[in-house]
């Protein structure tokens, strides 16, 4: 993202979330940047603390995309995300072969293959965003 940014005219700024106390300083920060909207990785801070970032966004107006579905499941605008249903999944066929006497150390390591768009319109009109209609047909869910 740092690499591409500059070509669309963006500038990126990192808030590192190391621990639950950095939340309040990470806030401020976004604030005092006058940041244009957010993205949330997948860090078990953020997840732990998905509810007061999800109000943060809505409270300050800030566009934000997700990595997980559950964020805008729960008020967030869009995700972008590996697909949690596929994921559990796969899970589930690891378990089978270890179960079936497979060593684990001999199975391949797999990245995620489906990757899902979802997003909630009654946030964004909530923003006073209009979502184009091109990035509606390409969501996996939109949620009304």
């Amino acid at each position: 993202m740092q690499t591409l940014a500059p070509t669309l005219g963006l500038t990126l700024q990192s808030v590192e979330l190391r621990d639950r106390k950095d939340i309040d300083d990470g806030f401020a920060a976004i604030i005092r940047d006058r940041a244009d909207g957010v993205i949330v990785d997948s860090h078990p801070v953020n997840g732990s603390n998905q509810t007061r970032i999800i109000e943060f966004s809505a409270a300050n107006r800030l566009p934000a995309i997700y990595v997980w579905r559950r964020y805008v499941d729960a008020g967030g605008l869009m995700s972008y995300g590996p697909s949690f249903y596929e994921l559990w999944r796969r899970a589930a066929t690891y378990v089978d072969k270890i179960l079936k006497a497979a060593k684990p150390a001999d199975l391949p390591v797999e990245q995620p293959t489906r990757y899902e768009l979802v997003i909630n319109l009654k946030t964004a009109k909530e923003l006073g965003l209009t979502i184009p209609q091109t990035l509606l047909l390409r969501a996996d869910e939109v949620i009304e």
